[in-house]
């Protein structure tokens, strides 16, 4: 396994604090971001890393040889700059294997084995992992089909219509060496806008989604945040091989304000303080899922596509506020036939419809969450009666139908007035400070 750096960036937006050394040679918490994405890279067994210099690439050249490595580093040095891709072209012939693509400039704590695990699983020329962040306005965002395939990217500098997905390419890719003869030598490329569009455009980049931490420390801000992410543990903490926590979360009536059945993005309204909750627990080691009954599917209200866009609203709406979910996931099905108009398709009995457990399980499988150590909030016995048979605690909150339903015997863990105050108690419980 081998992987290359594309470590020639400048750090403008980074002003004096990479005034005169390289953006990869940028301290946090005490090392150098390129020293640490080397060492995550060793610990997952990249065996030779090319890293790819320009601005000051003679400081990263000291610094590669001026101390011992647990892999084999070559550097290349760009005589004039080449772009986020251009670089690429220098490396043909050098590489017959699928190979590790990442930028200088990220903080991140990754299991690459399981990145290109799931590049060779996929069987397309292209992996790009996808992730969602707390500032998706402005950065690239990625359309995913339901197989997993990149269908679209929306550029961060783009005007965009209407809602969109939180689901940002986070800088990291597996690429075949195949795709290097298509580089033009000595050109200045940009990658996302030259290479992964043309490569969506062929049906060729699959989406690897990942809730690990990848941060670009590309401001200040940003510098400062992923330092206290690494000082308490969450970097390392999101790493994938590590077991998860999660708060799992109901939709309606627990995010945003309950109207019955809801079939349009027009109906949906943010609770007021909902997103600053999420935005708490975005910052503390714990995941952020959504878990919703829609039957609205099924009572043929709406598509599966309009249940997307109420989607893309929420997290639209969240993102404006920072905050983010890690996934959402949802079940269409309604067991009770008879009605009229209805979707028959959807019409079945399921292991996914609360209070049933496999939207939990599922998700727990896919993102090696532990279940024990994990919250469930919603405003419903249905939802309480799901944390019980998923074996989550839980917290019945007072807004939406505050357990009015009465279609469960089971009692909550805790009860608050809403999610704040319900995500309160768990960091409060937990002694995180978020």
């Amino acid at each position: 396994m081998e992987a290359v750096i594309c470590a020639g960036g400048r750090g403008t937006r980074l002003g004096s604090i990479a005034k005169e050394i390289p953006k990869a040679l940028v301290p946090i918490a005490g090392k150098p971001i390129l020293q640490r994405q080397l060492e995550d890279l060793a610990r997952s067994g990249i065996a030779r890393v090319t890293i790819l210099t320009g601005h000051l690439g003679e400081l990263i050249d000291d610094f590669v040889h001026s101390r011992a490595w647990d892999l084999e580093i070559v550097l290349i040095r760009e005589e004039r700059p080449l772009g986020t891709g251009g670089g690429l072209a220098q490396l043909k012939g050098m590489l017959d294997e699928p190979f590790i693509f990442l930028y200088g400039d990220l903080i991140l704590s990754m299991d690459f084995g399981a990145l290109i695990h799931a590049h060779r699983e996929g069987k397309r020329l292209m992996t790009l992992v996808a992730h969602p962040n707390s500032h998706p306005y402005d950065s690239d965002l990625i359309l995913e089909d339901e197989d997993g395939l990149a269908v679209g990217l929306l550029a961060k500098n783009a005007q965009r219509a209407g809602y969109y997905g939180n689901l940002v390419n986070a800088g990291v890719y597996v690429l075949d060496p195949r795709l290097l003869e298509g580089i033009e030598n000595g050109r200045k490329i940009d990658f996302e806008k030259e290479i992964l569009g043309k490569y969506i455009a062929l049906r060729e980049a699959r989406c690897h989604r990942t809730t690990e931490y990848i941060k670009d420390m590309g401001t200040p801000e940003r510098l400062s945040q992923a330092e206290r992410d690494i000082e308490s543990g969450i970097v390392e903490g999101r790493r994938r091989s590590n077991k998860q926590r999660a708060i799992f979360l109901d939709r309606d009536g627990t995010i945003n304000k309950y109207v019955g059945l809801l079939y349009k993005p027009e109906m949906f309204e943010l609770l007021s303080g909902a997103a600053a909750a999420i935005r708490r627990i975005n910052r503390s080691p714990y995941l952020c899922f959504v878990v919703s009954n829609q039957p609205v599917v099924a009572r043929n209200l709406c598509d599966m596509a309009t249940v997307g866009n109420i989607h893309r609203k929420m997290e639209t709406e969240l993102g404006k506020e920072h905050a983010f979910l890690d996934d959402i996931v949802f079940c269409p099905h309604h067991p009770d036939r008879g009605f009229p108009g209805e979707n028959a398709e959807y019409k079945v009995q399921c292991d996914c419809r609360k209070p049933k457990p496999g939207m939990l399980l599922d998700i727990a499988k896919r993102y090696n969450v532990e279940l024990k150590s994990s919250f469930l909030i919603g405003d419903t016995t249905g939802d309480i009666q799901t944390a019980k048979n998923a074996g989550v605690k839980s917290i019945l909150v007072e807004t939406g139908e505050g357990g009015r339903d009465g279609k469960y015997e089971a009692r909550p863990d805790h009860a608050a007035p809403d999610l704040g105050h319900a995500v309160e108690w768990i960091l409060n419980r937990e002694g995180i400070n978020a």
